[in-house]
């Protein structure tokens, strides 16, 4: 019997809606409330990942990415400059080589194997850290903004890399570059005259103008063999100071983007998650989730009393530094669908991954939520 699309709809929005409410009751980010039920949606009663699922789930980790992008304020990221870079590279690199070491030397993993785990591992979730800013309302105060460049810097690391080793290095790889540098720099200065002519419309022509860069370049990203959520980010990065001057307009976008297509993204991820797979290989899975945040907190924590901030923001931001979910899924992903690692490895890693954008943050939330400060922002001369 073929499948009856509006059931299966009411299925997916139903999970969303018991994730809302129970983010509620426990006071928990709803992001990892969704990857929790959709964890135990996809064992017990199995969640089919159909194409218009996929897409949808897609379609929400692009547009959660872009909007991550908006969110980093240009003028923070000059004020706070060193903390932001400081903290996004040794975010990426202890965690990588570390990582990488003990899979290579540890378990006898052959070095691109080593590698796709230690990339795995190393990113933080804009995903996860960007709602959680979102629901907290820390990405109004200067802390959540630097946290948010900080995991660009990080996540830019990790895809730098992943490019660089194993990047297929041909002409649609050299367009893509061209294309989306070509894109940045003219979104850039043409945005704000599109958005001035258009106005306030109820067609959303402005709406639809960034789903139409995104969607263009995310074509040209899956040409090149490349992720879509990149170019994302940095167009969000580049249209920052636009929607930093039109709240009204990032209040539409996120409504969209939480309401109906985020959900799929955080659900899907609970999905792969085998209880099977979990139980038979908790052991290995345990130790890499544990030195993913040893090797973070080597990193990052240290460099958090070097910046001044406080015990409690050193240890939320570290700790949400520690999560991980869409490039680490990716990165994870790609070795499998590369035959660089294998069915077991792919488990392993994925798994580790997912658990570290549910573990670290509950954590951070529970016990090590920061007091809201307003922001101060020196205006530019």
């Amino acid at each position: 019997m073929s499948e009856n699309i509006w059931f299966a709809s009411a299925l997916w929005i139903g999970l969303a809606l018991a994730a809302s409410l129970l983010s509620i009751r426990i006071a928990m980010s709803v992001a990892l409330t969704e990857i929790i039920v959709g964890a135990i949606a996809g064992n017990v009663i199995g969640l089919a990942l159909t194409p218009w699922v996929n897409y949808l789930a897609g379609f929400g980790a692009i547009l959660l990415t872009f909007l991550a992008g908006t969110e980093i304020d240009p003028k923070v990221m000059r004020k706070h400059f060193w903390p932001s870079m400081g903290l996004g590279l040794m975010g990426f690199l202890v965690p990588y080589a570390g990582v990488m070491l003990f899979a290579h030397y540890g378990l006898g993993w052959i070095w691109p194997q080593a590698q796709i785990a230690g990339l795995s591992l190393s990113t933080t979730s804009v995903a996860v850290v960007y709602a959680v800013m979102i629901e907290t309302g820390l990405n109004k105060t200067e802390l959540g903004k630097i946290l948010l460049a900080a995991c660009f810097i990080n996540d830019l690391g990790t895809v730098l890399v992943l490019g660089l080793v194993f990047a297929n290095y041909n002409i649609w790889l050299a367009l893509f570059a061209v294309v989306t540098v070509a894109v940045l720099a003219g979104t850039a200065k043409f945005a704000p005259w599109f958005l001035q002519k258009v106005g306030r419309r109820v067609s959303e022509p402005d709406i639809k103008f960034f789903l139409l860069i995104l969607f263009a370049l995310g074509g040209f990203a899956t040409m090149a063999k490349s992720e879509a959520v990149l170019p994302a980010y940095l167009v969000g990065m580049v249209l920052a100071p636009v929607f930093l001057k039109n709240h009204a307009l990032s209040e539409r976008m996120r409504v969209m983007a939480f309401a109906m297509l985020t959900p799929f993204y955080f659900l899907k991820a609970g999905s792969l998650v085998s209880f099977h797979a979990v139980v038979s290989a908790a052991g290995l899975i345990a130790v890499f989730l544990g030195l993913k945040m040893v090797t973070k907190f080597l990193g990052i924590l240290p460099l958090t009393k070097v910046f001044k901030f406080t015990p409690r923001e050193g240890m939320y931001t570290t700790l949400l530094m520690c999560t991980g979910l869409t490039f680490g899924s990716i990165c994870a992903l790609f070795g499998f669908t590369n035959h660089i690692i294998d069915q077991t490895q792919y488990t392993i890693l994925v798994t580790a991954v997912i658990l570290s954008a549910v573990v670290p943050t509950l954590i951070a939330q529970k016990w090590f939520l920061p007091e809201l400060k307003p922001m101060e922002i020196e205006e530019d001369a």
